[in-house]
């Protein structure tokens, strides 16, 4: 009797284990796109002098060797094992197998301005996603003269142009808008201070 419930008590954690992992796993996105100043560690199997770690550039490249200057610019993890594995297939190794991790994440930032209780940079990872109301809680929430309202958010594109949207955060509060609002590295969120 007693085995028969360890077994059941341990088929029961294994289960809430697996489940967790799964929650990990549906946080993490499916293949991140590469940021200058990321960290990677660049592992060619069974080839231990090629192995790297490497910071990507500003420019979006990194240097390996045999293989020279490579341009990842929008490319996932995904895309560069296999721009690597190709590289070094050409030329110098049979079939090779590449892993890419990264090491270590460029730092991601909002800033929240205006009528909250903390205005300032508020950072999160790329496993990570942070809505509009998420990073205003995180700057202490709206303060007591706060027009929420009339929430700017102001973004730059990828072609280098400035958009702005004006947002009624009551609306997201009380789950009357579909939108999430889910920001991006270097927005900027305004909370204008409601005219008395």
């Amino acid at each position: 009797m007693n085995l028969f419930r360890s077994r059941s008590v341990l088929l029961a954690c294994l289960t809430v284990a697996l489940g967790a992992v799964s929650c990990l796993r549906a946080q993490v996105p499916t293949d991140y796109v590469l940021q200058p100043s990321d960290l990677l560690r660049v592992v060619v199997f069974q080839e231990p002098d090629l192995f790297r770690e490497v910071r990507i550039s500003q420019e979006s490249t990194i240097n390996l060797p045999l293989i020279g200057t490579l341009d990842l610019k929008g490319k996932t993890v995904r895309q560069t094992e296999e721009m690597i594995r190709e590289l070094y297939d050409r030329d110098y190794l049979k079939n090779p197998q590449i892993t890419i991790t990264v090491a270590e994440y460029t730092p991601r930032t909002v800033q929240v301005m205006g009528a909250v209780n903390q205005p300032g940079a508020i950072p999160f990872t790329p496993e990570q996603s942070m809505n509009l109301l998420e990073a205003i809680a995180r700057a202490g929430s709206f303060n007591r003269l706060a027009d929420r309202r009339r929430v700017r958010l102001t973004r730059t594109t990828e072609d280098g142009q400035t958009k702005n949207e004006t947002i009624n955060a009551d609306d997201l509060i009380q789950g009357n808008s579909p939108e999430q609002w889910l920001l991006r590295k270097g927005d900027i969120i305004f909370v204008p201070e409601r005219i008395l």
